[in-house]
């Protein structure tokens, strides 16, 4: 009678011991998406809080298009005042975004489940940011870019395409490679 009760738990045990190590293989922060390299979904979001690096600058309310965003790189970053980790994320994204500020690149900050008063008065918190930020009344654009939690981030190449996203507080390291791959010249057909 011991031996059928040591191969039902052996049956039962096995099954969940496997999926537990395949589990363990996994990144928890790669969650795939099906956006990258389908045209970025069309949005269109009033700014809340200006930014005050004057060439990024965008007045309180004004609408920012993805769609009009042609020929530009755009990196839409989802953040919530709630967020530990957007706040480590935050001194990188203000950095790159003042380092690229002259070449063709635009930043957003895309609040997610927040209000408009927590997100401006976090902003003021971490020391201002150079690029505006967007309002998503009832996150439609976070579920529009199939949007998990934050911080996730979102680079728009200059075709209007999704190139990828990266899920996580990010570093300067990070969008530099991004960013700078995303920029170089396309290089020409049948050139290997």
């Amino acid at each position: 009678m011991n031996w059928k009760r040591a191969a039902i738990a052996a049956g039962v045990a096995l099954p969940i011991i496997g999926l537990l190590a395949f589990g363990m293989t996994r990144d928890p922060k790669d969650i795939p998406s099906p956006l990258p390299g389908k045209p970025a979904p069309s949005v269109e979001l009033a700014t809340f809080a200006p930014g005050d690096e004057p060439v990024l600058v965008r007045a309180t309310g004004t609408p920012v298009r993805l769609s009009a965003m042609q020929d530009t790189v755009v990196v839409v970053n989802f953040f919530a005042s709630w967020c530990m980790p957007c706040r480590v994320e935050h001194p990188a994204l203000s950095a790159i975004a003042r380092r690229y500020a002259d070449r063709p690149v635009r930043f957003f900050g895309v609040l997610y489940n927040d209000t408009e008063t927590n997100g401006r008065r976090w902003i003021e918190m971490m020391g201002g940011q150079p690029y505006p930020a967007l309002a998503d009344p009832g996150a439609r654009t976070a579920i529009d870019f199939g949007v998990y939690g934050v911080p996730e981030t979102f680079f728009v190449g200059r075709d209007g395409r999704v190139a990828s996203k990266f899920t996580g507080p990010l570093t300067e390291a990070v969008l530099t490679q991004k960013l700078d791959s995303l920029l170089a010249p396309a290089a020409p057909k049948g050139a290997e």
